[in-house]
């Protein structure tokens, strides 16, 4: 078995375990500016110090896995703003702050370092993913960018078909690097390209992802997409959806709307109440978001 899969299984077996919230949203917050189509990758370029801190500051709220800055680091953004050449660089650095970020909170339990891995194209529309074959290339070289940074797994995620999914995930095991696999899901249990969560569950469960979840889109959505998840796998399920605020096309987020940390706990207990083993915070949440997580399971 790989260490790293022994380890997380070691790390799940007494309790659920959290991950980290948002990052993008979390720069916005803190006055860093994320333009698309970079994100949250202009920020290392201009505010490393706030990256790594965000960081710090979810291991303190009490993240067990964190997920190193490296939605937009790939390939393919990068080139659209002349940066295609400092990939590597740039995962490198993703992965570093993260670690650095660990360092700096000194947890006293193991965390897991995660490097995120985003559709190729837009997270919300599925009828720009690529064709096969760039799908292989494009996440063929971003699982060895992250194999090459130091990331103990990857985090596959915001996948709105199973095409990518399973695309994705067959380049992280051809890599030998663990990985996660999450969805964004409309109401009724479907992917956003309209293919039922139970149907993307039993495609990519032979590929033995380290968990299956839900993210990025708004809690009660999650809730009804998670259900189908535990019932199709034995595979550890789990959710992070959005918080605060809604998507936006130029800063790619702006806090008006969604839900607040209330709501969002509140909803939190029904996950782990139909099994979510894993829970987090995706857009618009915060450290306080993932304190109030850790609140909750301390009192199960």
């Amino acid at each position: 078995m790989h260490p790293v899969r022994q380890g997380f299984e070691a790390m799940l077996a007494d309790a659920p375990l959290l991950l980290s919230g948002a990052v993008g949203t979390e720069l916005l917050r803190r006055g860093v500016a994320t333009p698309l189509p970079l994100w949250a990758t202009a920020a290392m370029l201009e505010a490393p110090e706030v990256v790594r801190s965000i960081h710090a500051d979810y291991v303190s709220a009490g993240a067990r896995i964190v997920t190193a800055n490296t939605f937009r680091t790939d390939r393919t953004t990068l080139s659209k703003v002349g940066l295609a050449t400092r990939t590597r660089e740039l995962n490198k650095l993703a992965v570093r702050l993260a670690r650095e970020g660990v360092a700096a909170a000194r947890p006293t339990a193991p965390i897991l370092v995660a490097g995120s891995v985003a559709p190729v194209e837009d997270c919300y529309e599925p009828d720009l993913v690529p064709d096969d074959r760039t799908l292989t290339l494009e996440h063929g070289v971003r699982i060895g960018h992250l194999v090459a940074a130091g990331a103990a797994c990857a985090l596959i995620e915001t996948m709105n078909t199973i095409r990518e999914a399973r695309v994705a995930l067959e380049a992280a095991n051809a890599g030998n690097l663990p990985a996660f696999v999450s969805f964004t899901c409309a109401p009724g249990a479907r992917l956003l390209s309209g293919e039922p969560v139970a149907e993307a569950v039993a495609a990519v469960e032979p590929l033995a992802p380290l968990g299956i979840l839900v993210n990025c889109c708004a809690p009660d959505v999650a809730t009804e997409a998670l259900a189908q998840v535990v019932e199709a796998t034995a595979i550890p399920a789990g959710v992070y959806a959005n918080g605060r605020g809604r998507a936006h096309d130029e800063t790619g987020w702006v806090f008006k709307g969604g839900v607040s940390n209330r709501a969002y706990v509140k909803e939190a207990r029904r996950w782990l109440d139909l099994g979510a083993r894993l829970i987090g915070g995706c857009c618009g949440t915060t450290p306080r978001t993932i304190r109030a997580l850790a609140r909750l399971l301390a009192k199960r």
